[in-house]
């Protein structure tokens, strides 16, 4: 009877009633496991399948990630569960160590208002609260609740009596159009956040509750996903927190109780989860996919009770004849990583060309090809056609019958005031460092540069970084891609129209304007050029609302210049510093860009070796190793024996900086003669090597890799390039894998449940909705590289589709596209024997 059922030999019977007991036997496990209810593990976070409850594990509050952290169902679904103060929604307590009583099944830690580090170093928009608040935050476990409580050391003042809360944000992706109840009245989650607004005397303008009750219900049409949060002894609001804030989400908030110092607040909070939860397979390949000689290496993400990985085959699929099987196989474990246990499926053999899938158990990944010109159309290209015309500043963007943004900031830019520190991290100390004064006009600033993503500013560092990438790819993959006008005189671009100029030249040319257009009226490189307000800071759309496009007139009095400062005005400011490391890196960008410009703009490449060249001169005795790569720089560009003979007389520098002087000699290794150089230099790299590999093995990925709050996509993006010089100048210590697993991380090769590619618009599947200055279109911009996956700490990936998260879906410049472009055209240059 087996036989006919199952028409398998012997050892594959075996194995079969092998598999189905051991499901058997995690289902029983795991139910166990959920009747037993959520308990404290090693990591110190409430657990129970299905259902993970962390408590202040995280530090990023603006992010939506601190506090208490409810992940349902393998997602996040609530955040920053924590004490706030109403009306002042910038402003976060610290908190101490943990407390964990695993006998009582309970976690609790001490927050306290003033955050004196905070207060200390607090953003100029806001004068800090007067307030002085201590206690404590419990939490105690029973099956699939919790229960909270707030301790306070002593009562709330008169003054901050109703004036202080605590709150749960839940993630609004999750809520949409959704349905909730707030005792027994029901209501929907709006798509977008709806009147009324209510106005007090003294108070900020604020949104009206959506609900107001005792006991909240989330999603009770779904009883696999409730969320119910019940108040003991006091009300809940529910609150639409985008009223005032874009980046907001739902929050359930009570005031903490005035007069009492024990159970200032108590709330049960129960969440339901599936029953008999596992985490299912996730199944990690490229979402554009291979060429046939290149390594071929899925990642297989499993539940971290996986005691063995399933049965994994590959399909091909033929217009004709459907699914082919190609291979199929059951991978070792690789191990754990993360919450997660994994396995690879190598199929490097596989060449023929085609559209293919990878099945794990009963899942299946997207279709990607593998062909020998995978890369050759829709992959790169997005980054050069569309990303970084649309971020270019002073200019208009015309893109057929679409305006990406209107002629902006010709009225740059004002000298930003002395010992001024700049909500974004600007600092101007007691002197501009310059013949300008504060509020004076620096001509020559309103040419060039790309507005920096997500924000619009322009900082030295990514302008010099992007033109140094867009060189080296010029230089070394013969760039002679041309699919935009770019016209300088008239400040326009036409995305789709070819001028007969490469277009990656024509960047190169576009962002050295800006670097040197400071340098020449300034005298030095300007650190940044940004707006003065919060207002314009905050600005979604088109970049030409953000000034009048009118420049400072410089016969204003002090009376008008002081309204000035108070930004009646809206003319950028631009920032100097005194920072040798900052521009011995713009030196080496513009020694790099010089040897593109030749030929193209004579001129401009002269100016940018001469300002290279005075920038290194001007530092060349501070001992940086910035100095290296400066001077490997511009020993390609001139050939001159002063640098060669500095970097060789400085051997000790460069080896004991070997991480970041490498792929600096990695790029003169052939021009270097000096036999005892070679040799010292070899041994560093190699004992530089052993380090990285041992970091690369620590990951399932290839790569080196340090989760984070903030997605490591760009990280590991100039890791691979990198890595790519290395192997270049230095082949037999350097292998060029890593330049491929940093080129498949990006494109969906990176742990989570959410596969996609990180690069918008590239792939079967990747980031439609990213945190650009587009990012309240829920949109996206062609060919931007956004951060990526980030860490719910401590163990927990995330990509969420939401375009507010910065810290996983911001688009940036000075890297981030413009290497991952570098990476696939150095990718398909070594399956081509570069």
């Amino acid at each position: 009877m087996l036989n006919t059922l199952f028409p398998l030999n012997p050892k594959a019977l075996n194995a079969a009633l092998a598999a189905l007991f051991a499901a058997m036997l995690y289902v029983h496990s795991t139910q166990a496991q959920q009747a037993a209810g959520l308990r404290i593990n090693d990591l110190e976070y409430f657990e129970m399948p299905g259902l993970n409850v962390m408590m202040y594990h995280d530090y990023y509050a603006i992010g939506r990630q601190s506090g208490i952290t409810i992940v349902q169902n393998g997602s996040r679904v609530a955040a920053n569960g924590d004490i706030r103060l109403l009306h002042q929604p910038r402003f976060m307590p610290t908190h101490g160590s943990r407390s964990v009583d695993r006998t009582r099944n309970a976690i609790s830690i001490p927050v306290a208002y003033p955050d004196s580090v905070r207060q200390q170093y607090r953003d100029p928009r806001f004068t800090y609260p007067e307030i002085s608040l201590s206690g404590n935050v419990r939490i105690e476990a029973e099956g699939n609740s919790i229960l909270i409580a707030v301790d306070l050391e002593e009562p709330l003042s008169p003054a901050w009596e109703n004036g202080v809360v605590f709150s749960l944000e839940l993630f609004p992706g999750q809520y949409f159009d959704r349905t909730y109840y707030m005792d027994q009245t029901p209501g929907r989650f709006p798509r977008q956040a709806n009147g009324p607004f209510t106005e007090a005397e003294g108070l900020p303008l604020s949104i009206v509750p959506l609900a107001t009750g005792r006991r909240f219900v989330a999603l009770p049409e779904s009883p696999h996903e409730m969320l119910t949060v019940e108040s003991i002894g006091g009300e809940i609001e529910l609150v639409d927190e985008r009223g005032r804030n874009k980046a907001g989400w739902f929050s359930l908030r009570s005031t903490l109780k005035p007069g009492v110092t024990r159970n200032a607040l108590q709330w049960r909070v129960t969440a339901a989860v599936r029953p008999d939860y596992r985490y299912e397979p996730v199944i990690q390949v490229s979402q554009v996919g291979y060429r046939p000689g290149q390594q071929k290496l899925a990642v297989i993400e499993l539940d971290n009770r996986s005691t063995e990985a399933p049965e994994i085959s590959l399909h091909r699929i033929d217009p004709d004849k459907g699914m082919v099987p190609v291979k199929r196989h059951r991978p070792a474990l690789w191990g754990p990583f993360l919450r997660y246990r994994y396995a690879h499926f190598d199929f490097s053999e596989v060449e023929e060309h085609g559209m293919y899938v990878i099945r794990a158990g009963e899942r299946q990944s997207h279709a990607f090809l593998i062909h020998e010109d995978v890369f050759k159309r829709h992959v790169w290209q997005p980054t050069l056609e569309y990303f970084l015309p649309v971020q270019m500043c002073h200019m208009r963007v015309n893109d057929l019958v679409k305006v990406w943004h209107g002629l902006c900031h010709m009225d740059d830019a004002l000298m930003a005031p002395v010992d001024h520190v700049h909500f974004d991290g600007y600092r101007q100390g007691p002197s501009t460092l310059c013949d300008f004064k504060p509020f004076d006009h620096v001509p020559g600033l309103n040419v060039g540069g790309w507005h920096d993503a997500g924000d619009y500013d322009l900082r030295v560092e990514s302008q010099a970084n992007t033109v140094r990438t867009l060189a080296w790819a010029y230089e070394l993959f013969s760039l002679d891609y041309d699919q935009t006008l770019i016209d300088q005189d008239q400040r326009l671009v036409e995305i789709h129209v070819p001028d007969g100029i490469p277009d990656a030249l024509q960047q190169i040319e576009h962002g050295v304007l800006s670097v040197l257009g400071g340098y020449k009226s300034l005298g030095r490189l300007y650190r940044g050029i940004i707006c003065p307000t919060g207002r314009q800071y905050s600005l979604l759309g088109d970049a030409v609302n953000m000034t009048d496009n009118l420049i400072y007139d410089a016969s204003m009095d002090s009376t008008e210049r002081s309204r000035d400062h108070s930004g009646i005005r809206d003319d950028r400011w631009v920032f100097t510093e005194d920072n040798p490391r900052r521009e011995l890196g713009v030196a080496a960008c513009l020694s790099t860009a010089y040897r593109s410009l030749r030929g193209y703009n004579d001129e401009l490449a002269g100016d940018c070796l001469k300002a290279a060249r005075e920038l290194w001169e001007q530092h060349r005795n501070t001992g940086l190793p910035e100095l290296i790569d400066a001077a490997a720089d511009l020993y390609l560009s001139t050939g001159e024996q002063q640098y060669y003979r500095f970097i060789i007389d400085n051997k000790a520098l460069v080896i004991s900086n070997i991480q970041r002087t490498g792929p600096a000699m990695a790029r003169i290794a052939s021009r270097i003669t000096d036999r005892r150089f070679m040799r010292d230099l070899q041994e560093s790299l190699r004992q530089l090597a052993r380090q990285v590999d041992e970091q690369v093995s620590r990951t399932p990925y290839g790569v080196t890799y340090t989760p984070d709050v903030w997605g490591a996509g760009w990280t590991i993006q100039r890791f691979g390039v990198d890595r790519f010089f290395l192997h270049r100048g230095f082949p037999e210590i350097f292998s060029s894998d890593p330049v491929f697993s940093a080129m498949n991380f990006v494109l969906g090769v990176h742990p989570g449940e959410n596969t996609a590619s990180f690069v918008s618009g590239v792939g079967a599947k990747s980031l439609l909705i990213a945190y650009g200055t587009n990012r309240d279109e829920w949109w996206y911009i062609p060919g931007g590289s956004a951060s990526g996956t980030a860490l719910i700490r401590p163990d927990l990936p995330e990509l969420k589709e939401w375009p507010y998260l910065w810290q996983q879906t911001e688009y940036v410049m000075g890297g981030g596209a413009t290497h991952f472009m570098f990476l696939v055209l150095a990718c398909d240059a070594l399956l081509e024997g570069m």
